[in-house]
This record gives structure tokens, sequence and C-alpha cells, in this order.
């Protein structure tokens, strides 16, 4: 296989934005949408090997949620959803680009 080629921030940013068209974003939803099980199995793979749902995460859950001020369990709740779909989103992204990049390399 050979290397692949790296990416220029203009390239990637070009790419944002192609991906911006409605049109286009429309038709990967679909194209995921069709592929959701297969791709929650790997996602959930990923988060397993990282042991991201492991004790440490499990005991800021419950930290969290056991805070007897609403303001502050509500805010803690709120950063650990926003931290754990960073890293769903994040994952997710590379999935997609190694699927683009298998999906290319059976083309050729």
């Amino acid at each position: 296989m050979p290397p692949r080629r790296a990416y220029s921030d203009d390239e990637i940013e070009a790419a944002v934005q192609v991906l911006a068209d409605p049109e286009r974003l429309r038709r990967a939803e679909q194209l995921v949408t069709r592929s959701a099980p297969q791709l929650q199995r790997i996602l959930d793979m990923a988060l397993q090997d990282a042991e991201w749902f492991g004790s440490a995460h499990q005991s800021e859950v419950l930290k969290a949620a056991g805070s007897p001020d609403a303001e502050e369990r509500y805010r803690s709740v709120r950063r650990l959803i926003e931290e754990e779909t960073r890293v769903s989103m994040l994952i997710g992204v590379a999935v997609g680009i190694e699927l683009a990049e298998v999906l290319n390399e059976m083309e050729d």
C-alpha cells in the first residue's frame, strides 16, 4: 500500500467548504445512516480500547451527578456530555477518513 500523502491546511479547509454544501452533506448523511450499525460497532470498539468509559470516567459521572449544588451539577454533566461528543466525533471522523481510504484502495 502506498503511503498516504499529507494534506495541507488549505486543502483541508477547501474540502471542509465543499462538505458544507447541503446536498453533499445530505448524501453523506444517507450513507452514514445506511452504515450506522456497523459504524456504531467500530465506535464502541474504539471507545472501549481507549478505556473511555472505564472507572475514571464512571467516577467523573458519579461526581458530576452527585453534586449537591444544582447549578454545579448541571455544568459538570454538560461538560461531560460535551467531552464525550467531541471524542466520539473525532473517532467518527477518523473512521470516515479510513473508510474513504479503504474504498479508494478497493477501486484501484
